[in-house]
């Protein structure tokens, strides 16, 4: 990081705007990591201030207060607490929305009490006039003793006056508090607890008291006699009421002055478009339509650019084995890398267009009331509307959906939620899916209008999201746990979707899942390339063994080819390990070549199909370069000359698919966020076995 980039923190309520003007400052230089030893998002950015000056953006997590009741809350804590002068802030860019501005002002009033120079930027400007709002900006600046600027993130409008505002307020380095706590509550008790340390402002001492949350740079000595103060809980409680009261008070005497609303002005829109989306029939069926628009458009709208995709890499591995000189780095480019990485990229479109409706539904503020919507039920088998966050957004991956359990409340309704949301179809599962039902279900529509393959790609959703709740309801009654249970949630004001906002969170999303499979894929493409192109002693002789064979006396040097081909695939490493398992999983339908896409998929679901790539292409002839979807569809099962891809085997794979547990990465933050291996193993052994039952149950009864 240069010298002279200014360190900014980005902080506010959630559904102030944040997201949109984090992407207006930083445009593309943004990029997203974790928190040290934290597995929670870090977003940070580049932007350009002035000719001569940048800035670092970082987008904390939104939070109400910092008195954090969540994980998440609590990043934003230890990122102001910090005194390192690599990480801890030069300026605070606090969000507020103009409508909720005094809830807002109490974040503001604890962060001025830190001292630090902030600035107020306060959005969705463009809805004063609609609301009846009024600010007198200039007062509201002297009354707070900050930087105020009023923005439309979304409309772009005042955003160069933020990056004046930030400027100013670093070069000035000077930060006084708003409400000075100590005067109004006991100022005995503060000047003592203001005497231990003159390295902190008062309120970050009262801060290390009341949230035992401490900087890497305090002392021992200094620690302890803040200990000291702890001893006293009933009065840490009663000062603690007593200063939100005090804040209160205070923001309240600034507004009076500078805020007006004048109601008559003011249209509820809001209130109109909430009896139908949280009615409690209509907004069931509106939810339910909502959900079966998405998946009539994953298939509709991806079919063209994903056969597009498709053709794209066999012909790529057509020009490959044309152009390049037989030898091992040929075979490894034409039936390891193109297939492998093409197995994956073929299911971009989709991926995206599922990102695409989820970033909308949550931009426009209807995935809050989903959420409320949900509550009822959700109670019943053991969660709250809450948990209906963490299993929508496991649609996307089952990773920052767990992660999302952090802001419920209830140990045991969070960790039943955590337990569940495996099941909900993640978009690894997704490139399973979409190549399976191609297979299996014809592309036509039903009534005029719908998708038969959208229709049952909807249906293997629901399976998911009712395997979760009757997962939640069997726990609900069998954990015997303790804990205590509460649902607040906010209702944001409708939104035009922002398009910049839109697409920024499919492109990072999209380009998380083709990054984050793709390194994997590449890895495993190599290794069972070498797996299926090398074996011991049978291998070496499997050329020779089919060449002398009576039966193939008559054959041609295409069948020739093909007969060797399987031949040194049958005897190679991953053939013996792919015959070993097959016992297993015969009763399924499955051969030894879908048992070994079973076992490289426990890396990540979605390598199954990147595996058959892999090893049809090896198998294949030198002439062959159809696409993969072609090669599964021409796949023929030995025992009954039928395709081996019938509708039984289809579906027992998409039944054992819709249950298994095949996410290394999820089982690790399953353990991270239960401190235990005894909940991810359950998780695992349990998912497992339905799987493997009901894809036995489904393939018997359909064969």
């Amino acid at each position: 990081m240069p010298k002279n980039d200014i360190k900014v923190a980005l902080i506010g309520n959630p559904n102030t705007g944040k997201t949109s003007l984090f992407n207006q400052l930083t445009g593309l230089n943004q990029k997203v990591g974790n928190y040290p030893g934290v597995t929670v998002d870090k977003k940070q950015g580049i932007c350009k201030l002035s000719a001569t000056q940048n800035a670092i953006i970082t987008d904390l997590p939104g939070t109400y207060s910092i008195n954090p009741t969540s994980l998440d809350e609590s990043i934003v804590l230890k990122s102001l607490l910090k005194k390192d002068i690599k990480e801890s802030p030069d300026v605070i860019l606090v969000v507020a929305d103009v409508e909720n501005l005094k809830r807002n002002l109490l974040l503001f009033s604890q962060i001025k009490d830190l001292e630090i120079p902030t600035v107020l930027a306060i959005n969705m400007v463009d809805q004063m006039h609609r609301k009846g709002i009024s600010i007198d900006v200039s007062l509201l600046q002297k009354e707070l003793n900050t930087e105020v600027v009023l923005i439309s993130a979304r409309k772009n409008q005042g955003i160069n006056d933020v990056k004046e505002a930030i400027i100013r307020c670093h070069v000035a380095a000077k930060a006084s508090p708003l409400c000075g706590i100590n005067s109004k509550i006991d100022p005995d008790y503060f000047q003592n607890l203001k005497e231990i340390s003159s390295n902190f402002s008062l309120y970050e001492l009262w801060l290390m008291v009341t949230q035992n949350n401490y900087p890497d740079t305090i002392t021992k000595e200094e620690k302890e006699k803040l200990l000291a103060f702890k001893q006293d809980v009933s009065k840490l409680k009663r000062y603690q009421h007593k200063e939100t009261i005090y804040r209160y008070q205070e923001i309240n005497k600034i507004l009076k002055k500078t805020y007006i609303v004048d109601k008559s002005k003011a249209t509820d829109v809001r209130s109109k478009l909430d009896k139908i989306f949280t009615h409690k029939i209509f907004g069931y069926f509106f939810f339910f339509f909502i959900l079966l628009v998405i998946f009539q458009s994953i298939f509709d709208w991806a079919t063209l650019p994903m056969d597009l995709i498709d053709s794209t890499f066999a012909d790529l591995s057509d020009f490959v084995r044309g152009r390049f000189q037989p030898g091992l780095l040929t075979d490894l480019l034409v039936e390891g890398i193109i297939p492998g990485i093409g197995g994956v990229l073929i299911f971009i479109p989709q991926i995206a267009i599922l990102f695409l409706f989820i970033a909308i539904l949550e931009e426009t503020g209807y995935m809050s009331r989903v959420v409320f919507l949900m509550d009822k039920i959700m109670r019943r088998f053991g969660m709250n509307g809450k948990s209906i966050i963490p299993l929508i957004s496991g649609t996307a991956c089952a990773i920052p959906a767990i992660m999302a359990t952090r802001t419920i409340s209830s140990w045991k309704e969070r960790l039943i939620t955590i337990l569940v949301t495996p099941f909900t179809t993640c978009s690894a599962r997704l490139p399973v899916y979409a190549i399976l039902i191609s297979l299996i279900i014809p592309n036509k529509k039903i009534l005029g209008f719908l998708n038969l393959q959208g229709l049952v790609l909807l249906l293997l959703y629901a399976l998911g999201f009712g395997m979760a709740i009757l997962g939640a309801y069997i726990l609900h009654k069998t954990l015997k746990i303790k804990s205590k249970s509460f649902f607040v949630v906010e209702m944001p004001n409708y939104k035009i979707p922002s398009l910049k906002n839109v697409f920024f969170e499919v492109l990072e999303k999209t380009k998380a899942f083709v990054f984050g499979a793709g390194k994997i894929i590449l890895a495993l493409s190599i290794v069972l390339w070498f797996l299926a192109s090398n074996g011991p002693k049978s291998f070496a002789n499997a050329e020779k063994n089919v060449v002398e064979n009576i039966e193939n006396r008559n054959a041609s040097q295409e069948e020739l080819n093909q007969k060797i081909a399987s031949e040194k695939l049958k005897n190679s490493y991953i053939g013996i390990m792919g015959k070993t398992i097959e016992p297993v999983i015969k009763p399924l339908g499955y051969d030894w070549k879908i048992g070994i896409a079973l076992i490289t998929s426990f890396a990540a679901r979605e390598i199954f199909v990147g595996t058959l790539a892999t090893i049809y292409s090896v198998e294949a002839d030198d002439e062959n370069t159809a696409t993969i979807k072609e090669k599964m569809r021409s796949e023929i099962n030995p025992a009954t000359g039928e395709k081996r891809f019938n509708f039984a085997v289809g579906m027992s794979l998409l039944i054992f698919y819709a249950f298994a547990m095949q996410c290394m990465a999820t089982l690790a933050i399953v353990k991270r966020e239960t401190k235990t291996w005894k909940w991810p193993l359950i998780q695992f052994f349990g998912m497992g076995c339905l799987a493997y039952i009901s894809s036995l149950i489904v393939y018997q009864i359909l064969s």
